[in-house]
């Protein structure tokens, strides 16, 4: 016998069937059944993985080639209800639930296309896709307004939310994108039917029975050639999973996300609304890339929701294009710190993901992953080339190019979009920044700047050939500092962990970098779309020419992944040699949490932990949306007030008896709402990082 393991994930619609197949008095069971089997310890051995649930029923799963169950018959149960039997309904409830990716063959490379770490549930992920960029403050469907709407389009529902999901399907124009098809309107009302249920509940009341009706709904979506919103539910079944067993790293505002993300793309698509980013498309298909020679930038661990672990190095090309080589699979966090110096499967290259991320790549045949995934399939042929350093080629000109400057792509995604913006968020960006100091759950960070406007980039001359001398200016003349090519008088930055895994080096580096206020860095990161002025530092290295700044170890290449090399304080200069006489922080200000939209914001989330009733008891709690008029936010407070109306408001039959309404009004206008905060919100981080640049 072998040592417990894990739980391994399970296809959405194996989960379905399974609670379908319960008796409804087996079904009020359920939950509970589910809380006491998750305690279980569970056993590895030569049948499979296998849990027991008490005398003479023992269920036994037995994960096919990707890890994941994808069949009803490896899952089985030895008592004499199987297979429609509490056991294995909750048992295979309590699995994480898998990617349905995760169970498809990569035809370029026969690896499992599982390892996605672009999913919306890893904690890290490769390049954008290049997706068409739109405002994140235009509407993006009729009665789900921007911040600039007029009043009068916000104190009511449309036609269209009124008349619920199913609307009826209108013939294409010319030149208009086609509606969709009959069976994927029919897909997406019953994701619908689905999600407006469970927002309707809340939390507490969404159990494991409408989290199955989901899935059900989620599958039929796959069927129908839907990805985009089956993807939206599985993302919401595993918030609601987190928020319900109260897991340590759940926020609510992940699940108002996917939840929001999802009722809006399936109600528009119910709707026949032709537009072809609502079906969105399958990441992993791989076309031919020809030659390409490609640098390693930095690595980045990947822990996944789904029970994936892994890494994934991101490359740069000469042209300044990103790509990614990618080495995930089931295991999570172990298979996340061992993957770290795993083998690249590029072709007949001998290296592994640490030696890839400080060198570089000549590749034959490659082919390329719409989101920038190197594929390793047979034909593909990789010869290993020196590394290049930050400080020449397209790796200079990363941080050459100012934060306000580079964050405007990065932050183009639809509003409406979870999963657009975070994919426009992923490209990283570069910067060099004087550490100011720990401040709250963040550490603030000024970026440095040329001292003068003739100057170059720190430490490059105007021609980008050669380093200037420790205090040198790039035109030759001394600098006033002799330790400072650069000053620290650029925008105040907000440095947050990538992520705060235990397993995960982030928060302990970002805490050593915070304690030696002064320190000039270079930083690679991804912008945070939902925290203003925001960088999640992913790697980072010395400034050229600075003596405060990193003295890394010559193997680490002037550079250390923040996900695995740990800084130690032998990294650090003397806290004599920072430079003195530095602005600090000053008055640090924070326009998305300082506006009033803070009561918009807890109502939405209101409606999700709690349902319609809470939201209904709010008003009669009193709140008030008067401070959001005066503030200027007079839609986000109509939306809202329309809100607590619609959640309280009741309809009566024939006889005057009070009836259900139904969740589609309601549903309607938490969306409204909902969508026009996230909106909002955005325009606001744009504009912080401007605001700061002027400051």
């Amino acid at each position: 016998m072998n040592a417990p393991t894990s739980l391994p994930p399970v296809a959405p619609q194996v989960v379905a069937a399974a609670v379908e197949s319960l008796t409804s008095r087996l079904r009020k069971k359920l939950d509970a059944a589910i809380e006491q089997y998750a305690a279980v310890p569970v056993v590895a051995d030569a049948e499979g993985i296998r849990i027991s649930c008490g005398e003479d029923a023992v269920v036994t799963l037995s994960p096919g080639p990707s890890g994941a169950i994808a069949d009803d018959g490896q899952a089985r149960c030895g008592c004499l209800l199987a297979p429609r039997c509490l056991h294995r309904a909750a048992v295979l409830s309590a699995c994480p639930v898998a990617d349905p990716e995760s169970m498809e063959t990569d035809t370029s490379d026969g690896s499992l296309a599982g390892a996605d770490p672009l999913g919306a549930d890893t904690l890290a992920g490769p390049a954008p896709d290049g997706t068409p960029a739109e405002s994140a403050a235009e509407p993006a469907h009729a009665g789900i307004v921007g911040p600039s709407a007029t009043r009068a389009s916000t104190t009511a529902p449309s036609a269209a939310q009124t008349a619920g999901p199913n609307a009826a399907q209108g013939a294409a124009e010319p030149g208009v994108a086609p509606a969709p098809a009959a069976a994927q309107v029919a897909a997406a009302s019953s994701l619908w039917a689905a999600a407006a249920a469970i927002l309707s509940a809340g939390v507490p009341a969404a159990g494991a029975v409408p989290q199955a009706e989901l899935l059900r709904a989620a599958h039929s979506a796959r069927l129908a050639g839907l990805p985009k919103a089956e993807a939206a539910a599985l993302r919401v079944v595993r918030g609601l999973r987190a928020a319900r067993a109260r897991h340590e790293g759940h926020r609510l505002a992940d699940l108002v996300s996917a939840l929001r993300e999802l009722l809006l793309t399936a109600g528009r698509l119910a709707g026949a609304d032709p537009d072809p980013a609502l079906v969105g498309s399958v990441r992993r298909s791989y076309q031919p890339g020809g030659s390409l020679r490609v640098y390693g930038v930095f690595r980045e661990p990947v822990i996944s929701a789904t029970g994936y672990g892994g890494v994934v190095t991101h490359l740069l090309t000469e042209d300044g294009r990103w790509f990614s080589v990618a080495d995930v699979k089931p295991g999570g966090s172990a298979r996340a710190r061992g993957a770290a110096t795993a083998p690249v499967s590029i072709g007949p290259a001998m290296m592994n993901h640490a030696q890839l991320a400080m060198a570089g790549l000549l590749i034959t045949g490659a082919t390329i992953s719409p989101d920038g995934r190197l594929g390793a399939g047979g034909g593909v042929r990789a010869t290993p080339v020196k590394g290049m350093p930050w400080t020449e080629g397209p790796m200079a000109a990363l941080f050459a190019r100012p934060l306000a400057e580079a964050v405007g792509p990065r932050l183009s995604g639809h509003a409406w979009s979870e999963s657009d913006t975070e994919d426009k968020a992923r490209e990283p960006v570069g910067c060099d920044l004087m550490i100011v100091g720990a401040a709250g759950d963040h550490v603030l960070a000024r970026e440095l700047l040329p001292a003068s406007g003739h100057l170059a980039a720190p430490g490059v001359t105007p021609e980008g050939d050669d380093l200037a001398a420790p205090g040198v200016r790039p035109d030759g003349l001394p600098s006033a500092d002799p330790r400072s090519p650069v000053r620290a008088h650029g925008p105040l930055i907000r440095l947050v962990p990538a992520t705060s895994h235990p397993d995960l080096a982030h928060v302990a580096n970002l805490q050593r970098l915070a304690s030696r206020p002064g320190l000039v860095v270079r930083v690679v990161g991804r912008v945070d779309p939902d925290r203003a002025a925001t960088l999640r530092p992913l790697a980072v290295g010395p400034v050229p020419g600075a003596e405060a700044t990193l003295r890394l170890p010559a193997e680490w290449h002037d550079r250390a992944d923040l996900g695995y090399d740990r800084l130690q304080g032998s990294h650090l200069p003397p806290q004599d040699a920072c430079l003195p006489g530095q602005p600090g922080a000053g008055t640090e200000v924070d326009p998305v949490a300082s506006a009033p939209l803070w009561r918009v914001r807890r109502l939405v989330e209101l409606g999700v932990s709690g349902g319609r009733r809470a939201v209904a008891e709010s008003a009669r709690s009193g709140d008030s949306y008067a401070p959001l008029h005066r503030a200027g936010f007079r839609s986000a407070a109509d939306l809202a007030t329309t809100l607590t109306a619609e959640a309280d408001r009741r309809s009566r039959d024939v006889f005057g008896r009070l009836a259900d309404s139904g969740p589609d009004r309601y549903a309607w206008a938490w969306l409204a709402a909902a969508t026009h905060l996230v909106a909002t919100e955005r325009a606001m981080i744009q504009a912080s990082w401007q605001s700061e640049l002027a400051r």
